[in-house]
């Protein structure tokens, strides 16, 4: 194990030597691909800023106007009888939309319920097995400039559900 440790300080040096002798020798201008690409990054960063603050500004508007918690209440009896635990419905909720407070409830629930519980271990397969959907079609559609976008939410919804459905089964299967 130590020389594994004792390699891995070298590995970013070395990169980055590499990197450099490729850019020094090399017959291209990569420094002018590196810059229009920093560049480009920047125009879409900018042309990002207002769909990530509408969706910050909804995430929060969701979870302090008590939503979440009104629909774990609501839902929480359904999820029961298909198998999945209600200690991590509030996980359900935000994972589609904020990866940030899909963590902290996922850190919660490990806090509340333990970590080799059946809830734990059902959140931590959601957790692996799942994205921020909202924020990902968000994101790719508005960089992109797709306007026509009506069938992709609800199938990257069902599909997100679909996932803490069978995450569920699955964690039962293997651990219990």
């Amino acid at each position: 194990m130590e020389i594994i440790e004792k390699i891995s300080y070298f590995v970013l040096p070395c990169v980055v030597i590499f990197v450099g002798f490729i850019i020094f020798f090399g017959k291209r201008d990569y420094f002018s691909s590196f810059s229009s690409g920093a560049w480009n990054g920047a125009k879409a960063s900018v042309k990002l800023l207002p769909t990530m603050c509408a969706l910050i500004v909804g995430v929060s508007m969701f979870t302090a106007s008590g939503a979440s918690d009104f629909f774990t209440k609501l839902l929480s009896p359904v999820f029961d009888f298909i198998g999945v635990p209600s200690e991590i419905f509030s996980l359900i909720l935000t994972r589609p939309i904020s990866g940030s407070a899909s963590l902290a409830t996922f850190k919660e629930i490990l806090d509340a319920c333990g970590a080799d519980s059946f809830a734990g271990l059902c959140a931590s397969v959601i957790m692996a097995s799942s994205d921020t959907v909202i924020y990902v079609i968000c994101v790719y559609f508005s960089t992109s400039n797709i306007k026509k976008t009506r069938h992709a939410m609800p199938i990257a919804l069902f599909v997100s559900f679909f996932c803490v459905i069978l995450s569920c089964i699955v964690t039962r299967i293997i651990f219990e």
